[in-house]
């Protein structure tokens, strides 16, 4: 199939702004797993995710399904108990189905990206209020308070590509 629009490769720079780092994935958290793949599933034709899960340093749960869809991935996010405040607390309360866009995903190259983007996240007033440095990734979000979601950047280890690799593409 021929490409219908030409894209130059982008030029990722978050010291210049930052959505300028490398944008690659879409996050959405849920109050219900199954019925969120589900949908991604049935409605929307992606049919194979990669689970994730296991403990939170606060001691909750997470559980996050991945998707590769073209240069994008798709990451399912459903989590409880002590620390999953970050990701839960966005959703209505109750125990009804809810799935809401939770954070756009950017990958940084080195750690100079990385400090790059604390110091813009304070330049432009908004908060870190998560970060968490594991076996696969340095990780914080930054909350973008105007934009109703937030901006979620990982400096990968050797770990963190080697599962971002293994991820089922569609």
């Amino acid at each position: 199939m021929q490409h219908l629009l030409s894209r130059s490769a982008a030029d990722c720079d978050p010291r210049r702004g930052m959505l300028l780092a490398e944008h690659f994935q879409m996050a959405y958290v849920t109050t219900d797993m199954e019925r969120a793949l589900d949908l991604l599933q049935s409605r929307l034709g992606i049919r194979e995710f990669r689970r994730l899960e296991g403990q939170m340093p606060a001691g909750g749960h997470i559980r996050a399904e991945f998707a590769w869809v073209g240069t994008i991935m798709y990451e399912l996010i459903c989590a409880s108990g002590p620390g999953s405040e970050i990701y839960m607390d966005r959703l209505p309360p109750g125990d009804d189905f809810h799935m809401k866009h939770h954070h756009l995903g950017f990958l940084l190259r080195s750690r100079e990206q990385w400090e790059a983007v604390m110091v813009k996240a304070r330049q432009s007033g908004w908060s870190v209020p998560y970060r968490n440095d594991n076996p696969l990734v340095e990780v914080c979000f930054v909350d973008a308070t105007e934009l109703g979601h937030y901006l979620e950047y990982f400096l990968p280890k050797q770990a963190g590509l080697d599962f971002f690799e293994s991820v089922p593409r569609h």
